[in-house]
């Protein structure tokens, strides 16, 4: 069986997979061939295990296999599938991920938040928007929607909402700590950066903040997740 962590690059998918391995002792694989993240700030940590087959193969067995993916809904995706479709303020997510983009060379910042704005869909994670609408205008009782600000706020109830939907049968360790935003920047304060809803107000600049608005797919998001 196949559990989606379906989310926009920035959006919380290496915190709720830390959660995952920590209160419910979850490994979690990746849908691309290499992850990044998890060599980055440690495997351990993320709960990464290699894929033990295809997704048709992982799908057909009886355990439960739960796969990252920053894609859109698409073709690899089956309508059975189980997902926890992670969605947090587009600006946020884009602000976020140029800045980590371009950490090594801060002035590349806006060029980067620029680029993710106006990304072409079908390449990649596609815009914000559209790959938010893709997962989320998919309502299914197997799938279930966790906005950014709800996980930080708090993590071990959110986990243990999303698990009642998708995985109901496991059972969480009561003793597991949690790791906060303080304690993962120990780690890479790079990567783990601000962890908190509302870090565009200042950081996106107002041209680029126009050009967000200016897509009718960021717009529907937005309203959709009751942003504007």
């Amino acid at each position: 069986m196949l559990v989606w962590v379906a989310s926009f690059p920035r959006s919380g998918n290496t915190f709720l997979r830390i959660v995952l391995r920590r209160r419910y002792g979850l490994l979690t694989s990746v849908v691309y061939d290499h992850d990044g993240v998890a060599e980055r700030v440690g495997r351990d940590l993320v709960g990464y295990t290699d894929r033990p087959g295809t997704l048709a193969e992982m799908r057909a067995g009886s355990d439960l296999h739960f796969i990252k993916t920053h894609r859109p809904y698409g073709g690899e995706v089956h309508p059975a599938d189980a997902a926890v479709c992670l969605v947090r303020d587009g600006r946020d997510a884009l602000v976020s991920w140029a800045r980590m983009l371009s950490e090594d060379q801060p002035a590349r910042f806006p060029a980067e938040l620029r680029r993710r704005i106006e990304a072409a869909d079908g390449r990649g994670s596609g815009s914000w928007g559209a790959n938010v609408l893709s997962w989320v205008r998919r309502p299914a009782p197997h799938r279930v929607v966790l906005p950014y600000a709800e996980l930080i706020a708090d993590p071990v109830t959110a986990a243990d909402r999303v698990m009642a939907v998708v995985a109901p049968d496991l059972r969480p360790d009561g003793d597991a700590a949690i790791p906060g935003f303080a304690e993962l920047r120990t780690v890479d304060a790079g990567f783990f950066r601000r962890g908190k809803a509302g870090s565009h107000a200042d950081e996106f600049p107002p041209d680029l903040l126009e050009l967000f608005w200016s897509r009718p797919d960021n717009r529907k998001a937005m309203r959709l997740l009751g942003a504007m």
